[in-house]
């Protein structure tokens, strides 16, 4: 355990940034801070996300927020007047809103706008608390500026994820920029591993891969994926005080052990390469098989049946040999066919018994290659209709398929109804279907369609 000093010194300063998003900055800055609190130590968290994640985890209500750190960067303010107790004895914080997220455009056009936080934290880096942690908002501005020119010392977390390594080379290179020009006291203090699955392969590779990159700067405790962690900040308590036996609390107390025990380095920053994870298969793997040759195993190598057939027989009787026929000591075995060949990606296949030999496929000829017939026109329903004749009217078929008893164009007639007893339709009313050469004298409504709806 590390021993905590009676009276605080020279505080520690550790931002916590990340551009990537949802990598477990505000849960690392929370936890770790209370973890450390929990060990007797005197703990500031700034919250510069506009989000205020921070803030809400740490129970810290939003009418509760008078001075912020919008206020304490942009404004100016005493940081005295913004720090707030949270639940959780000897843990302070400075909350933030979402006015946070205008400073950006406000800092643009101020003087020394990259090293406002450094001046407003200096009252409270002496004699006032041992650790200052600075919770990063995810992005590479002028908040995440400040934070690393403010901070001595910075601390990485990384989900167990591929897409949490791909800014992160983008990350190193902004951190030694600030190094270079601003900050020259800038040290990289560690790299946390979050969200580890046990369940998954590719969350062992991602370890695997930033500890063979970056080596001791990776903390030994890895922060697993706990449903506590994501229940917490909806209570305002840190993980340590709403499940104080969860694995989750466990890690964090392990990592604030590790913190204060691990000291800054001394030498700057080395120059980081663009990090390449070989996580997935390199395209240089993937063998391309031609129809009728044997599938590769696991190992790059050729099939059972053919590292047998040139093993065990000669090259002039397997020469002389016909395709499809096998000899009298070793029996043809029959193999059923599968519908389509199986893609390379698929499981392989168990060692454990050796594949039946497969009769040799047949070779194409020319002969039995299917050719496509030609495209025939498509068939109509009606012939295409000639034009009429000039002075002459289209043909039309009328057809009766409604009437309306109730109306007639002299209206002095009447249709009698048809009686509910006998089908049989009265003597001058048209049949449903007929034509206009069927109608008996009567002038009717008649409807005419044809094709368009005309």
């Amino acid at each position: 355990m590390p021993v905590v000093p009676e009276v605080p010194g020279r505080a520690r300063i550790i931002a916590i940034a990340n551009q990537k998003g949802g990598v477990g900055k505000s849960t690392t800055a929370v936890s770790l801070g209370a973890a450390l609190a929990d060990i007797g130590y005197r703990v500031l968290v700034a919250d510069l996300d506009p989000q205020g994640n921070a803030s809400t985890g740490m129970g810290i209500r939003h009418d509760a927020r008078e001075v912020t750190v919008y206020d304490v960067v942009v404004s100016e303010a005493d940081i005295k007047l913004a720090i707030v107790p949270t639940p959780v004895e000897r843990l302070h914080a400075v909350p933030a809103t979402i006015d946070l997220a205008g400073a950006e455009i406000e800092l643009v056009s101020q003087f020394s706008r990259e090293s406002r936080l450094k001046k407003a934290i200096e009252p409270v880096s002496e004699g006032v608390y041992d650790f200052i942690l600075l919770d990063c908002p995810p992005s590479l501005g002028l908040l995440t500026i400040n934070a690393l020119t403010a901070a001595e010392e910075l601390i990485v977390p990384i989900q167990c994820e591929y897409y949490a390594l791909e800014g992160l080379g983008q990350l190193l290179r902004n951190v030694s920029l600030v190094q270079q020009n601003i900050n020259a006291g800038l040290r990289l203090s560690g790299i946390v591993m979050t969200m580890f699955d046990a369940r998954t392969k590719l969350s062992e590779q991602v370890v695997q891969e930033v500890q063979k990159y970056f080596g001791d700067l990776v903390y030994g405790v890895i922060i697993p994926r706990t449903v506590r962690l994501s229940e917490a900040p909806g209570f305002g308590q840190p993980i340590t005080v709403y499940d104080a036996r969860s694995k989750g609390a466990e890690a964090y107390r392990e990592l604030a052990r590790e913190v204060a025990l691990r000291p800054p380095p001394d030498t700057p920053m080395p120059h980081y390469d663009e990090i390449s994870v070989a996580v997935m298969a390199p395209m240089d793997d993937i063998v391309t098989v031609e129809e009728g040759e044997p599938l590769p195993d696991e190992d790059g190598s050729r099939g059972l049946d053919e590292q047998s057939s040139e093993q065990d027989e000669p090259a002039e009787e397997s020469s002389a040999r016909p395709p499809g026929t096998t000899s009298e000591a070793e029996p043809e075995l029959e193999a059923a066919e599968p519908e389509a060949p199986p893609s390379i990606e698929s499981a392989p296949r168990a060692k454990a018994t050796p594949a039946p030999r497969r009769k040799p496929r047949p070779q194409l000829v020319e002969e039995d290659l299917w050719e496509e017939p030609p495209a025939q026109p498509e068939p109509r329903v009606k012939p295409p209709s000639s034009p009429a004749r000039p002075g002459e009217l289209p043909q039309r078929r009328v057809v009766v398929i409604d009437e309306n008893s109730e109306i007639d164009i002299q209206g002095s007639q009447e249709v009698p109804p048809v009686s509910p007893v006998s089908n049989e339709i009265h003597e001058g009313m048209a049949d449903i279907g007929a034509t206009l050469d069927d109608e008996r004298g009567h002038k009717r409504r008649w409807r005419m369609f044809r094709k368009g709806g005309d």
